[in-house]
């Protein structure tokens, strides 16, 4: 889980690098699978669920899920960015929100509480604590600074599956349900609103916008629970 993690890791470097005014995010997806064919890895999401593409493709209000078109991106845009690969029959999954260009100091703050909230659930992540105190300290920094977390998408344990349980929500008291324990996998991945909590699912069937049209940040990673505190897998 390390190699894959690692190898989930060095692709979202690598369309972070990429991510400018003018390029596409069909582009981006078609890069990532190239490195995925380069490495004999195999793409986590294409044909998941019947999801079509490589990389989930989230600008602006669009949440999660949202399908890589041929729309040149434009500056002051976010773009999340969700990959995931299986190697060995192991998978690694992660998720970035980059900026386009130049982006607006409210934007800035999203992006920034967002990731913060991710290592706040991960700070959590330690043998002899509870799931839902990962759950509760997502919650308590993404509120503090004013934003919503949304609470219809989780998430959730990884391993030899993409999915498995249990499922991790990104708000919630502390110190109730399943004890964490040494060896356990799991992704993290808090998405934050800069308005309202709620979603709503376009007709395509899988792409997550915001209700009220306003901005949505994701960051994710996959840690292993070890008896020396969380070991994030999909860092470089």
């Amino acid at each position: 889980m390390r190699t894959a993690g690692r190898m989930v890791a060095e692709v979202l470097q690598l369309l972070r690098e990429k991510v400018q005014p003018g390029v596409t995010t069909f582009e981006l997806d078609q890069l990532a699978e190239k490195q995925c064919i380069k490495w004999k890895a195999k793409p986590a999401f294409k044909g998941y669920g019947g999801f079509p593409f490589t990389i989930c493709a989230s600008p602006n209000d669009r949440v999660v899920h949202g399908f890589p078109d041929r729309e040149p991106l434009q500056s002051g845009d976010i773009l999340s960015i969700d990959f995931g690969l299986i190697i060995d029959s192991f998978y690694g999954d992660s998720a970035i929100t980059v900026p386009v260009g130049k982006i607006d100091s409210k934007t800035e703050q999203l992006l920034m509480v967002t990731n913060d909230s991710l290592h706040c659930g991960i700070a959590a992540a330690v043998t002899g604590g509870h799931l839902s105190d990962i759950s509760n300290a997502v919650q308590i920094r993404a509120e503090k600074s004013g934003f919503s977390v949304v609470r219809e998408f989780v998430g959730h344990g990884i391993g030899r599956r993409l999915h498995e349980d249990p499922q991790i929500p990104n708000y919630g008291v502390a110190g109730v349900g399943p004890k964490l324990k040494e060896g356990m996998t799991i992704a993290i991945e808090p998405m934050v609103n800069a308005g309202l909590s709620g979603v709503k699912v376009l007709e395509d069937g899988w792409t997550a916008v915001t209700v009220d049209g306003k901005r949505s940040a994701h960051f994710e990673h996959t840690i292993a629970i070890t008896e020396n505190g969380p070991e994030i897998l999909t860092r470089l």
